[in-house]
This record gives C-alpha cells, structure tokens and sequence, in this order.
C-alpha cells in the first residue's frame, strides 16, 4: 500500500539543514547526495526532496535529477511551506522538472499545538491560509498535481479537511502520523476523519513523557513508540491503493504540549471528555518513565554523536515498518 521512502527531516543534522551559531545549518551536512545515498542504501522507493535545494539547480540539474531518480524507481515529492521555504512558485517549477505530482505543503510555523502564541493572530493565519489554497489549489489541479497540506503540530483533523474542502480537489493531506498528539487528538480518530483526503504519509512516532503541564513528545525510531502504524495502515488501506510516503523521525527537540495550562487552548474548536481520553490513553503506549532522560545529543551540545544518532534511527526505523509488514523497501526489479 505505501511506497516508502525518505524525507530530510529526520537527518536535519546528517544533511547540513541544521546546526549551531548562524547561519544555523551544519557546513559539513551531507547534502542532497548524500540524501540520495542512503534512500539508495534504504531501497527507497519514495524520495521527498526540500525545495531549496532544487531551487538552486539548472534547469539541465533538475533534468538530470529526473533522469536519475526515474532509474532508481523513486517517486519524487517536493517538499515545501506556504511563506517559510521561499516562493511557492518555485515548489511548482521543481515539481514541474521532476514530473512530481505532489508539493508537500507546511502550512504554518506552530509548534507543540501551540496556537495560543499567536493570541489575536490565530484567526488571521488561518484566513491568509483559506486565501493561498483558493489562489493555488486551481492552480495545482491544473497542472495534474496535488498541494497536500501537512498537519504541523499545528491544525487537527477537522481543521484540515475544511481547507481541503476550501482549497478544491487540488489540495489533500500530507499526514504526519506523529503529529496527532500535539493538538490533542488520538492517532486513530484522526485518521478516520481525514483518510479520504490524504495523499501522502510522513512516517513518524513518538515516546510520551507525562509531565506537570501535559505532555512531551520525545524523539524515537518509528515503530518504537505510541503511534499504532498497523491500525492507522489498514484505516487509510480502506480507502486508498497506494500511497506516497516517507520515514520521518522526530525532531532533535522534544515537543512539549502543555495542554494543562488553560490559555494552551486558546483558539481551539471544543473538544468532548472522551476524545480527549482516547488521546491520553493512546499516549500510554510505550510510554517514557517521567524521571528518564529524554533529551537527543543535540539538547545535550554532544554535537559530535548526532550523525550516528541519526542515521541508527533512520535505519532502525525502516527495519521496524519492514518486520510490521507495512511495506518493503526494496525497488522492485
């Protein structure tokens, strides 16, 4: 049912899209190819690639880019956000050049479902967002494509299918299995509301550390965590042949969701007693002792062990959804 392969946001250090000082990447990531390494090394069979990368190439580059990826068997995904990757155009003009018939969209910087942040703004984010979709929806479905809008710690599940329905059948979701948590609703109810429109899967999970403020979501190889992968796959397998879809853990910071705090639901849309406790209960699985560590090499500025770090969870996580029996990750022959 999935065609999985690799996004950049679980390798932020590995890659060079991360580091410390400024700018705040890491001189010696591995860039682009060596991405594309290990999707190879991985069998991937889906390669979701960050838009500022392509939008420095050639035109002949991104030809050539094409050309490779079509010999490796991998479906390309171009990966971008709405006001906080560059222009949107360039997204379309990647997609474009690779023949990639879905733009990954972020729609917002919120982070830990956070929305009380942004105070009296809230509701003016969410305008200029309904505005985008109108404009480039359209536009997309013209063009063969789809924006699939990724739910960033930030929207729930009603949230997204209202923009897909304001945005038009050029507009689905990218749905971030993860990321249910941070806005308070159970992974599998999240699910059934918006398996119709989902277009693509990042692959991601979480260990829940119960804390005084709520909960923190700490990083953890896929499949090692609370998100239930085999019910969630059969729910979106109902309705869906095949899908696009990536291998993203977590990132090097752990989220923390303060949903004890009253003013943390500040811009929330009500929420009965138990939809909230199918969401505490689903955070028990493989939950985190609240006395552990739960901070990555980075939160400890042990810079020095992030590669291993990273590239062990990657490969770990791969091993854990092949011996679920999600997907493989071999190119066909």
């Amino acid at each position: 049912m999935l065609r999985v392969g690799l996004n950049p946001y679980g390798l932020t250090y590995h890659l060079g899209l991360q580091g410390r000082g400024t700018p705040r990447a890491n001189p010696k990531g591995a860039g682009l190819e060596g991405f594309i390494a290990l999707a190879e090394e991985l069998g991937a069979r889906t390669l979701e690639i960050y838009d500022p990368w392509l939008a420095e190439m050639s035109d002949s580059g991104l030809a050539a880019l094409k050309e490779r990826l079509d010999g490796l068997g991998m479906t390309p995904v171009v990966s971008a956000g709405l006001n906080m990757m560059g222009p949107l155009e360039s997204a379309f003009r990647s997609a474009r050049s690779l023949g990639a018939k879905t733009i990954r969209l972020g729609l917002t910087p919120v982070l830990c479902g956070d929305r009380n942040a942004w105070g009296d703004k809230w509701g003016e984010l969410n305008a200029s967002i309904r505005s985008a979709l109108q404009q480039w929806g359209p536009r997309a479905e013209a063009e063969g494509r789809v924006l699939a809008i990724e739910n960033h710690q930030d929207f729930g599940s009603a949230e997204l299918v209202a923009f897909c329905e304001t945005g038009g059948r050029g507009v689905g979701i990218t749905f971030d299995t993860g990321n249910t948590f941070p806005v308070a609703e159970a992974p599998l109810d999240f699910t059934r509301r918006i398996a119709p429109y989902v277009r693509h899967v990042h692959l991601k999970d979480y260990r829940v550390q119960f804390t005084g403020e709520g909960y923190r979501l700490v990083r953890c190889a896929i499949g090692d965590g609370a998100v239930p992968f085999r019910d969630l796959a059969a729910l979106l397998g109902d309705l869906h042949d095949e899908l696009t879809a990536v291998l993203e853990p977590g990132a090097l910071e752990a989220r923390h969701v303060r949903f004890l705090l009253d003013d943390w639901w500040n811009g929330y849309p009500p929420q009965t007693a138990r939809e909230f406790a199918a969401c505490l209960a689903a955070a028990q699985k493989n939950r985190l002792p609240d006395d552990a560590d739960f901070r990555t090499p980075w939160e400890r500025g042990d810079d020095g062990a992030l590669v291993s770090y990273e590239l062990d969870m990657i490969r770990r996580s791969a091993a854990n959804m092949k011996e679920l029996g999600l997907m493989t990750l071999e190119n066909p022959s």
